[in-house]
């Protein structure tokens, strides 16, 4: 049976389909449907009858939606914006109505401290790993949730070793929750670790964040090959969401530096929205606020925003 939780969940993810035509094609009233996505109605079950199959002939189906996206934001090297597009990107598709979990998979626990998180006792992701408890869920703003670390996770890169199932324990505990979100997003620590295997298990894809300088695009063609092998061994369903540019500077190496990773790799996605290099970031990361609290006009909120949007095209 189609509800308007679902279908809003599905509009939201295909803003490309144009809800002029959808209320055209059902026979509905003008802006019926424009109003019940911005919370200014209710649609009847009337409603509902009439745009199932329009909707069904886009691709929507009742259970398109029964779990999350799961998302591993993945790179082996450190400081190429892994975190912030973590906490930045979760942040940007929950202001659009999504439910979005953010793991902090990566024992610096620098997404907690993005969000200024006070971790209680135990209740972290290393506790959860090793005693397959559930995920500690810790609201930090509206459809935004996140389960937190510190340096306490450091221990599970050798403890899960020797632990039954080491690998999957986080798709277990993933699995128990993934019907509460829309998505979940994984900040994977800056190495091929058990960590980074155990994210990649438990995703329905991986998107890479790139610095454009050459010291980071040595290592892409490895990581890449990385995820074929994750693919082929233990996750066959595992994607590549695409490579999204971070810190990038306006200067002729970054430029070219990006031209050549879209000639390298020509059959995986770039996109074109970008992260820039702007000072606004390290300056909501020192007072541990999120961008949009920092200053949701500033320029940087704007990129995180622009890079949603292309983002949740795909799906």
């Amino acid at each position: 049976m189609l509800t308007q939780e679902l279908l809003l969940r599905f509009l939201r993810r295909r803003n490309a389909i144009s809800v002029a035509t959808l209320e055209r094609e059902a026979g509905l009233a003008k802006d019926t449907l424009a109003k019940a996505l911005k919370g200014e109605r209710n649609l009847s079950e009337k409603h509902l009858e009439l745009l199932l199959p329009v909707v069904t002939s886009y691709g929507f189906s009742i259970d398109l939606y029964e779990k999350a996206r799961v998302v591993s934001v993945i790179n082996h090297k450190g400081g190429v914006g892994k975190t912030t597009t973590t906490g930045y990107l979760g942040e940007a598709i929950a202001k659009k109505g999504f439910k979005v979990l953010i793991i902090d998979l990566d024992p610096q626990g620098n997404l907690s401290q993005i969000f200024d998180v006070q971790i209680r006792d135990e209740q972290q992701v290393y506790t959860s790993l090793v005693k397959l408890a559930d995920l500690p869920i810790y609201n930090i703003g509206e459809n935004l949730d996140i389960a937190p670390s510190d340096i306490e996770l450091a221990k599970a890169e050798t403890e899960l070793v020797n632990k039954v199932g080491g690998e999957q324990r986080l798709k277990i505990l993933i699995a128990r929750l993934s019907q509460n979100y829309d998505f979940i997003l994984i900040d994977c620590p800056p190495s091929l670790n058990i960590l980074t295997m155990s994210a990649m298990q438990a995703s329905n894809s991986c998107l890479i964040t790139l610095l454009p300088e050459m010291s980071a695009l040595k290592g892409l063609n490895t990581l890449l090959e990385r995820i074929s092998e994750a693919r082929q061994i233990f996750n066959p369903a595992l994607q590549v969401d695409g490579i999204v540019f971070t810190m990038v500077r306006k200067n002729t190496v970054h430029d070219g530096i990006k031209e050549t990773v879209r000639s390298i790799f020509p059959h995986t996605k770039v996109f074109d929205k970008e992260i820039k290099h702007l000072i606004a970031f390290q300056k909501a990361q020192i007072e541990q606020i999120p961008i949009r609290t920092f200053d949701k006009d500033s320029e940087a909120a704007k990129c995180y925003e622009e890079f949603c949007d292309e983002y949740l095209s795909l799906f």
